[in-house]
């Protein structure tokens, strides 16, 4: 009893003390003066933050910097050093300056970034009626969603020029998205799981690993920040044959506290066959999707938090002659059946008074896969063979990560941060693929250890220096190899910034999304195997970039300029390697090496909130060193194939009442070369062919109506994408179709309504 009286005066001193550093206040619509529920607040001299309550009521720790941030409003930074603060956030239909995290694996403003990072909002997603994230990724500049096949539709991201193998896709940051699940994983993530999308173009991306060559995209998926529920409910019709019908579920739940939280999404999608040219072969595959998850934060303490996310996707896909009859017995068909689950969990716990913390995370994604891929001979022996051992396959693709990152910021001067962030991470992708009447078999086990260390230092308030080294230790690589980059920012007062970076990377001798792909031509298959002596391929990335935006008290405009450049060494191509009795074969080698350059530029305003307008156009040129042959019997070309010279976008939204939005945007392909072999009743000889320039109109207006009694909004929407129905006019026809002779939209004329109700939230003026 002595001792507790001896030590009680200095125990009660330090919770007085500890009281004196804390900080209240209530966080509000900024022209409502309503509160906003469940607003969050992180500082910006650590990593960490709280949850405002039901009330917008917080209470902070100690004092300092915070970044506030809701849905739907302005992100503020303020200087929290009193009590019984109230901050009004300001609503915003585009948010030009939010806190990122992709650009350094820390959190970090767009503009204070040295790597440009673009941001894709779960708001920007509704504006262009995204089902999931292949149509959310069209609407970003030096990117182009490609669909590459004709029967079941795979698709593939090409970033600054590059193809989809140079494309890394992150999933809340972890490189879960397969070489198999690339095929058809952009189309299985459906919108509604999704919080937002940050994109790093070009190869400054290299600390996520070896696939971030042409650069990233991290799919960010949705945490609580309020009690909210929305039901949706979409019905296209395509062309004047084909429906799709659509619902969405989301609900979150913040407990009381603030300190936990679990959303929720629920997405169902039935669209049935479309054959475009009347051959009774689909150009657009049935789908039937099932998805749904969930994503959960725990925090016990106001330095720890837990974020788990766990998802469960079911696809039934079908393409080919549009038959009922099981797929073996149709002329020509693919029939694939995905169940995928994927999920991560993150645990960070800060110390050394917010300036240390370490982040311990696992990830993983599991894909089983019942596929069918054939033709119907011809001949009767053939016919006999095919009927007896019909060419069933079976895939099974596990992806692993588990690593710990240690963040610290090093003591600097006042206002300036110098963060030094340290980490190592194991990532293991199992990949069995096998048709056993084709003797087709894929076993490709990829393990990859990688060690990183970034140096994230503000030297003055107008410079920012990122420096970074990667060691990775690949299972198919003899040596590791070292990857530096390094990216310098000069901010000009607070409108504009000048970046530029340069990194190296490779690609492991390994297949591929494309490489897992098995194509039709010419009334048989094609396949494509790796070269015994196939090596890794390595890279050089240069981007440099002008970034300005201006703020009046009525408008909003600014510009993006961005030059890239990327040397490939040893670069990959596929080179013709005969038949054999099942079709066409190709053989993937190394090159002698390729360079790909170009610019992007991106326009930008906003008037009073009621008129934003967003346009990219991308001009570039992909060429290997020496020319590659691509057809046996024509000449050789240095070109790449399936790669415009230019593309873009461009999106106009009108808010002319509060209540009614209207968008309007276009996606403007230009020409390329692709191959085209020979067997459909239209091709006689394997050739190239130039592609026409495509522009695709799309347009949305939707009005809501409030029902304040019962809490709740209801949303009617309709639309048209494809206006013009610029969709490819020379579709090969019948079985022996070239499924690989595909370009342009992937979508003909659709027409579209429906309807969204929604739960809670903050008000809407």
């Amino acid at each position: 009893m002595s001792l507790l009286w001896r030590y009680l005066p200095y125990v009660l001193l330090l919770f007085c003390s500890t009281l004196s550093a804390q900080v209240t206040g209530i966080i509000q619509d900024g022209e409502t003066g309503e509160p906003l529920p469940f607003a969050t607040l992180r500082s910006l001299t650590n990593f960490d933050g709280v949850v405002a309550d039901k009330n917008g009521a917080f209470t902070l720790p100690h004092k300092g910097r915070y970044e506030i941030s809701y849905t739907g409003y302005l992100p503020d930074t303020v200087d929290l050093l009193t009590d019984q603060q109230r901050i009004g956030l300001v609503p915003s239909i585009r948010t030009m300056d939010a806190v990122v995290v992709s650009g350094t694996r820390t959190f970090k403003r767009q503009t204070r970034t040295p790597v440009i990072v673009s941001l894709i909002t779960k708001e920007s997603l509704e504006q262009v009626q995204a089902c999931n994230l292949a149509d959310g990724l069209r609407f970003q500049p030096g990117l182009r969603i490609e669909t590459d096949c004709q029967t079941c539709n795979y698709t593939q991201l090409r970033m600054n020029g590059l193809g989809g193998g140079y494309s890394q896709i992150l999933v809340n940051g972890r490189p879960i998205f397969s070489p198999l699940t690339g095929l058809y994983g952009m189309e299985q993530l459906p919108a509604n799981m999704i919080e937002r999308i940050e994109v790093v173009r070009g190869g400054g991306s290299v600390l996520y690993g070896s696939g971030a060559i042409g650069g990233t995209v991290n799919v960010i998926t949705r945490l609580p920040t309020s009690n909210t529920a929305e039901l949706s409910y979409l019905a296209n019709r395509i062309g004047t044959q084909t429906t799709d019908h659509q619902m969405n579920g989301n609900a979150t739940v913040i407990h009381s506290s603030g300190k936990a939280g679990a959303s929720f999404f629920l997405h169902h999608r039935d669209r049935q066959t479309y054959d475009h040219n009347g051959d009774e072969f689909s150009e657009l595959p049935a789908l039937k999707n099932q998805s749904f998850g969930t994503g959960l934060f725990f925090t016990p303490t106001s330095n720890q938090k837990l974020e788990v996310s766990l998802s469960a996707l079911h696809e039934y896909r079908y393409g080919g002659e549009m038959v009922d009859l099981s797929p073996h017995l149709a002329q020509q068909s693919e029939e694939r059946v995905h169940d995928v689950l994927m999920g991560s969990a993150d645990y960070q716990i800060n110390f050394q008074e917010d300036r240390s913390s370490v982040i311990a995370y696992i990830a993983g994604q599991s894909t089983q896969r019942d596929h069918y891929t054939g033709i119907l001979p011809d001949d009767p022996d053939e016919l006999q063979k095919h009927l007896e051992d019909p060419p069933y396959g079976r895939s099974d693709n596990t992806t692993f990560q588990g690593g710990l990152q240690v963040n610290h910021e090093l003591a600097s001067g006042v206002g300036l941060r110098h963060v030094l962030t340290l980490g190592s991470e194991f990532v293991t992708d199992d990949v069995f693929d096998e048709i056993q009447a084709y003797q087709y078999q894929v076993d490709q086990r990829s393990q990859n250890l990688g060690v990183f260390v970034q140096s994230d230092w503000q030297i003055t308030p107008s410079i920012n220096v990122l420096t970074g080294l990667r060691m990775d230790q690949h299972n198919r690589i003899e040596k590791p190899l070292l990857n530096p980059r390094i990216a310098v920012l000069y901010r000009l007062q607070n409108a504009t910034q000048f970046r530029l970076s340069w990194g190296t990377g490779f690609r492991a001798p390994q297949a591929f999304d494309a490489d897992l792909h098995i194509a039709f031509a010419g009334g048989g298959v094609s396949r494509i195997t790796l070269d015994p002596d196939l090596h890794e391929e390595r890279s050089q990335s240069v981007s440099g970039s002008i970034n300005y935006d201006h703020a009046d008290e009525h408008w909003v405009a600014g510009f993006t300029l961005e030059g890239f450049y990327t040397r490939l060494t040893d670069a990959f191509y596929l080179a013709p390697d005969g038949s054999d009795n099942f079709g066409q074969r190709f053989i993937k080698r190394n090159g002698s090496g390729s360079t790909v350059q170009g610019l992007t530029l991106e326009l930008r305003a906003n008037l009073d909130r009621k008129i934003q307008i967003e346009a990219g156009m991308t001009y570039q040129s992909s060429l290997f060193d020496t020319p590659v042959t691509w057809i046996e019997d024509q000449p050789a070309r240095r070109p790449f194939l399936r790669t415009p010279n230019e593309y873009g976008y461009a999106t106009l939204s009108l808010f002319p009442l509060s209540r009614w939005k209207t968008s309007v945007n276009v996606v403007y392909t230009g020409t390329m070369a692709i191959a085209h072999f020979a067997g459909a009743p239209e091709q006689s000889i394997d050739l190239y062919k130039t592609t026409p320039t495509f522009l695709e109109w799309s347009l949305r207006t939707a009005y809501t109506f409030p029902f304040p009694s019962m809490g709740m909004d209801l949303e009617t929407f309709i639309g048209v994408r494809n206006l013009t129905n610029a969709y490819q006019h020379d579709f090969d026809t019948e079985k022996k179709r070239d499924s690989n002779y595909v370009y342009g939209p992937g979508m003909p004329r659709t027409i579209y309504g429906g309807v969204k109700i929604s739960f809670g939230g903050s008000p809407k003026g």
